[in-house]
């Protein structure tokens, strides 16, 4: 039997397209489940290795791309003061898509529509490989977080609450 095509996401196509390795995750999702916990269960990536991709604004700057462990909260006071902003706030729901290109529970911070100032907390550099959304729900993709910064060309910084 022939195995489903996985949808090819912008995410994918990019790191295809640059040729960077990466490993694919697909695994079964609900709206009230789009937690670390669930996503850890169902790929077998230990909830430490598993990042989530949060969209904050700046009053200076307009939309920050945030990368951190998905088992640790965003500073705000960091990200402002890493990506030159005195306030930063967290972006409206209702907004992620039409800023990123991206749904809730499936925003990569690769291949989004414009390339946002981005930061990947440094905690990702004690792993040869972190899991990151690949760009829509049910769909992980385990890839070293060098070529993230590469990809987006972003850059590491401690971001996460002590």
């Amino acid at each position: 039997m022939a195995k489903k095509k996985i949808q090819k996401t912008n995410a994918i196509r990019l790191v295809e397209q640059k040729k960077i390795a990466y490993i694919e995750h697909e695994y079964s999702w609900s709206d009230n489940d789009l937690g670390a916990g669930h996503v850890s269960e169902q790929v077998g990536i230990e909830a430490g290795r598993i990042f989530k991709t949060l969209v904050a604004v700046g009053n200076k700057t307009g939309p920050v791309v945030v990368v951190i462990p998905s088992d640790h909260e965003l500073d705000l006071k960091k990200i402002a003061k890493v990506s030159g902003n005195k306030k930063v706030e967290m972006l409206h729901l209702r907004d992620l898509e039409a800023t990123t290109g991206y749904i809730r529970g499936g925003c990569s911070p690769i291949g989004m529509k414009k390339l946002f100032p981005t930061f990947v907390d440094t905690s990702a550099k004690n792993f040869e490989q972190i899991a990151i959304s690949a760009g829509k729900r049910g769909l992980q993709m385990e890839i070293a977080p060098d070529a993230i910064v590469e990809l987006t060309r972003g850059r590491f910084a401690e971001l996460t609450q002590d």
